[in-house]
Parts: C-alpha cells; sequence; structure tokens
C-alpha cells in the first residue's frame, strides 16, 4: 500500500508573472507611459481599431507591441503608418504574459520619437507622454488570466461574433476596463441582438465604458480616443515624462 501525501501549494501559479508585470507597470509609470492591454478574438478588428484609435490621439505618443503566434503582418502595417512597433511571436502560445512583454519593451526607445524637427537641428525628445498599446494574441480566454503591466485592459468585440460573447466568455467582459463593439456597420445585415449582449456585459460589469465603433466608417473612435487618454492621464497625473513626481499630486 502506497503512501499518500499532500503537498499544499501556497504560491499562486501566476505570482512570478505578477511580479514582473508590477515591476513593468511601475517603470512605465514613472517613464510617463500609459499601458493598455488589447484583447479579443481573431477577426474582431484589432489592428484596425489601434489604427484608428492612434490617429486621433492628441496628448500621447503612440506605441505598440504586437502579440502573435507567427508573423509581423500587423507590425509592418503600422510600422507603415509611420507607428513605432515591436513583435512578439508566442509559436504556439495562445496569450502574452509579464516576462515576453518586459522584454519587449526594452526595444523601445519612449524618449526619442521626434517630430516637426527641421533637418539638421535636434529638438530633443517629445514633451508628450506616451500610451504602449499591446495588442495580444487572438483569443478570448488565457489573456484575461495573465496581468502583462497593464494600466488598462481593453476588449474588443465586433457583431459579427454574435450578441453571446459575455455569457460564454465572462472573465474577458468582467476584468475590461473599456470595450468596443467594432464593426457596427454591418448590424443592419446581422440577427445581433445588442440589447441581449448589453445585459450580459453588465450583469458582469458595471463600470467600463462600452463604445461602439466601425473600423470601415470611422464612427466612435473620436469618442474611444477621448476616453483612453482621459484615463491615461488620470493615470500618470501625478508624473511628468521624466518620471519626476510632481508635488501638487499623489499617485496611487
Amino acid at each position: 500500500m502506497h503512501d499518500t501525501r499532500t503537498i499544499e501549494v501556497k504560491e499562486n501559479i501566476h505570482s512570478e508573472n505578477d511580479r514582473i508585470a508590477e515591476r513593468l507597470n511601475h517603470e512605465l509609470t514613472h517613464k510617463g507611459v500609459f499601458v493598455v492591454n488589447e484583447m479579443g478574438a481573431p477577426g474582431v478588428g484589432k489592428t484596425t481599431v489601434l489604427l484608428n484609435v492612434i490617429e486621433r490621439l492628441s496628448e500621447f505618443e503612440p506605441f505598440v507591441i504586437e502579440g502573435d503566434i507567427e508573423s509581423d503582418i500587423d507590425t509592418r502595417i503600422l510600422r507603415g503608418r509611420g507607428v513605432p512597433a515591436v513583435q512578439i511571436n508566442t509559436f504556439g502560445a495562445c496569450h502574452l504574459d509579464a516576462p515576453l512583454v518586459h522584454n519587449a519593451a526594452r526595444n523601445i526607445d519612449f524618449g526619442t520619437h521626434h517630430s516637426g524637427t527641421p533637418p539638421g537641428q535636434d529638438a530633443g525628445p517629445v514633451k508628450k507622454r506616451a500610451i504602449l498599446f499591446i495588442e495580444n494574441v487572438g483569443n478570448l480566454v488565457c489573456p484575461a488570466e495573465f496581468n502583462i503591466g497593464e494600466h488598462i485592459k481593453l476588449l474588443i468585440c465586433s457583431v459579427t461574433e454574435g450578441s453571446d460573447k459575455p455569457y460564454k466568455y465572462p472573465l474577458a467582459f468582467g476584468e475590461a476596463d473599456i470595450v468596443i463593439l467594432n464593426k457596427i456597420d454591418l448590424r443592419p445585415y446581422l440577427d445581433f441582438d445588442e440589447e441581449y449582449f448589453t445585459r450580459g456585459f453588465r450583469a458582469l460589469n458595471k463600470e467600463a465604458p462600452l463604445i461602439k465603433v466601425s473600423g470601415k466608417t470611422g464612427e466612435g473612435f473620436d469618442e474611444a480616443a477621448l476616453v483612453i487618454e482621459r484615463m491615461a492621464a488620470a493615470a500618470l497625473g501625478s508624473h511628468d515624462k521624466t518620471g519626476a513626481a510632481k508635488e501638487s499630486h499623489h499617485h496611487e
């Protein structure tokens, strides 16, 4: 007869990831960088949403980390639009984690994004603070479980997915700080029950704004960019671009 031993696991399996995520968040906050973890299923238009939001930012410089299982297609699209972007390939893993993001962030120079400088003159870095958008691997399950150093989670949905997603993937909707409902221009052609979708979402999350957008027409993206910039300003309000805390504010 074999002896049976019970081993008590006292440390959360995510604890090391969370420690790195906390350190990354602290480092980027003190650099004046607001971090957005963009989540969503494949095909909802995550990169399209990023491009539309980025072109409407007025107070922050954009940077992107692209997460994909394979390829750098979206990274090349972003760079072609003038957006500084770095690629992470997971080669099978269904989500990004804090160590991967921390290593990628080291390859981004947040202090040398210049604009409007005549040739031959060095005006120094732009004084605007930055938003780092991290486009997670397309998946509605695993990305919601891992903190990757973000200040907020941005969940992208689309009317083409169907109206039952809050009921099937409650963690993602419950954890989101903003939910963007994309492809609303297709509503007349689909059996999408918006009231059912909203009721399920609000049962899980009463606070996060729900913003309806169209990547085709641009509808709703002015509001989306404004909400994100306001959240960034609130989170970074006590830090200037150099990371020095302002005496008149207290950073939570």
